[in-house]
């Protein structure tokens, strides 16, 4: 969007002072409080170390996506290159760090169709340059550390903070999003997708309750593109089916606008957090107020929301949220096994709705709705030993989680969609069970896993086995596939009201290689 809503950002070079002179600052105030500190001291406390890696990554299509005109099965989909590099430096009281990382594609003939497709369906948009979807070259974090006190912690500048307590899907981990357009939720390294977000993150640890208070403050200086989930929505190798090759950020279909009186990302966000424990039980307490991770529709056909009129047809905007958790676990001797428990309290979750809306054709365009949720998830976690019957090098690693969010005040009536574009309606209970497992063989230098996911309110099916291999000191191979079993899928054309986002997933099998060289 090229409106003065996007100028409202400082500049990266200005953002880049401000941290370098917060950074500078404190420094310059420990030095001065440090009074008698001998210079040598100081000097021998400087420090410089530059590591990261290069790595090689390639999948084949295991299906045939029905949006193309032949058959695209055993096509390759992805070859990308990354370049990754990690600097850590020590300057007096300070501790710095930044990560820069470079992604190059190359054009494969897959994503040349899905191309073409896209300059016939709806030209203009991203998907017209499709490699421009998963170039990029960006300083993903960049801050300091520093500890005023032995009891305070603060990290200011880009960073990522995960906050939750299970390993896939977190419940309060709403204060990041991801970037899914080159690769799908399924990758294995959150850290990977995870948008960096420039914040300060204070800790203060509080011995005597056995706990610590973590505070973070988003003063709203981010670029718009790095809030909420970023989903592949110009027709790429990642888009829902039936949709590769259809841009809907083409001109004149959907834009961003990340400046809506219900989604203003300029506003100051941010979120508190006690973690703590008492026996044998560690506990958190958590309230966040951030932006709805999924993208909504502002339709352009209905009263226009909140009295803005969408440009276009409509807009994608990232609404505000508020959301209240709490966390339990412990390890329970009886089974030798850690349980967990998270539950979460989002006051004003919104939703699309219309799954009929214009006959179908633009379901969840008929408006926008408030709910309150109620959020749930219980983990499983254990080690079996499987030395003896499977030969492994140590204990083997099993976890499992089940998730539910329950729509408040649930009316059929209310006519919620599960997702825009989709007419399959929102269910009072959306039920998840995921897991995996890890063996270890050879020494931890050869780790087979199995990650899975279903779908209990649908009945969609995820499966994603993969090996690992540690080769030498700097060279790391991994080969996995992604497996989607769709209950319900839709087709090209085909107005329906039952397929799920797992289920528009189908015919996206893929078979993934990546090859690291550490350094």
């Amino acid at each position: 969007m090229k409106s003065n809503r996007t100028n409202m950002q400082l500049p990266l070079r200005r953002w880049l002072a401000v941290v370098l002179s917060l950074g500078f600052g404190i420094s310059g105030a420990f030095a001065a409080d440090a009074g008698s500190t001998p210079d040598s001291d100081s000097d021998n406390g400087n420090s410089f170390h530059v590591g990261g890696y290069v790595r090689a990554m390639s999948s084949i299509n295991l299906q045939n996506p029905p949006e193309t005109a032949g058959d695209d099965r055993y096509d390759v989909s992805m070859l990308r290159g990354t370049a990754e590099l990690n600097a850590d430096a020590k300057t007096g009281p300070l501790q710095w760090k930044a990560i820069a990382r470079v992604d190059r594609e190359d054009e494969t003939n897959y994503l040349y169709q899905l191309q073409q497709l896209n300059k016939k369906n709806s030209p203009g948009g991203p998907g017209s340059n499709i490699t421009s979807l998963y170039n990029y070259a960006e300083l993903r974090e960049f801050y300091f550390d520093a500890d005023p006190t032995d009891r305070l912690h603060l990290r200011i500048g880009k960073q990522q903070v995960a906050w939750g307590e299970t390993d896939f899907f977190h419940i309060m981990d709403v204060i990041q999003g991801y970037d899914y357009r080159w690769h799908s939720f399924l990758e294995a390294d959150n850290d990977e997708l995870r948008k960096p977000l420039i914040m300060a993150n204070a800790t203060l640890a509080v011995p005597e309750l056995n706990g610590a208070l973590q505070v973070l403050v988003r003063p709203g200086l981010d670029p718009g593109k790095d809030i909420g989930i970023t989903y592949d929505l110009s027709g790429g190798r990642w888009a829902l089916q039936p949709h590769k090759g259809i841009d809907f950020l083409a001109p004149g279909n959907v834009s961003y606008n990340y400046h809506h009186p219900d989604g203003d990302i300029s506003k100051t966000t941010g979120g508190v957090r006690w973690t703590g424990s008492t026996g044998d039980l560690s506990y958190s307490l958590s309230y966040v107020n951030s932006f709805n991770p999924n993208p909504i529709v502002s339709s352009a056909f209905v009263a226009p929301y909140m009295g803005v009129k969408p440009q276009g047809i409509g807009e994608f905007i990232y609404p505000e949220i508020t959301m209240y958790g709490a966390s339990l676990s412990g390890n329970v001797d009886a089974i030798d096994a850690v349980l967990a428990a998270e539950i979460g309290y989002e006051k004003d979750a919104p939703y699309n709705v219309g799954s009929n809306f214009f006959g179908g054709q633009l379901p969840g365009w008929g408006g926008i709705m408030k709910k309150k949720n109620v959020l749930t998830s219980v983990r499983f976690d254990k080690q079996f030993k499987t030395m003896s019957y499977l030969g492994t090098s140590q204990a083997s690693f099993f976890s499992i989680q089940l998730f539910d969010t329950w729509i408040q005040d649930y009316k059929k009536t209310d006519d919620m969609v599960d997702l825009a574009g989709f007419g399959a309606p929102a269910k009072e209970h959306t039920t998840l069970l995921t897991g995996f497992l890890v063996l270890n063989f050879m020494n931890n230098k050869v780790n087979p896993g199995l990650i899975f996911g279903k779908s209990l309110s649908s009945g969609d099916t995820f499966l994603v086995p993969n090996i690992n291999f540690q080769i030498g000191d700097h060279l790391r191979l991994g080969i996995e596939a992604d497996l989607f079993f769709a209950n319900h899928q839709k087709l090209p054309g085909q107005v329906e009201t039952s397929s799920y986002f797992l289920g528009n997933l189908a015919n996206n099998d893929q078979l993934m290689a990546r090859l690291t060289y550490q350094f």
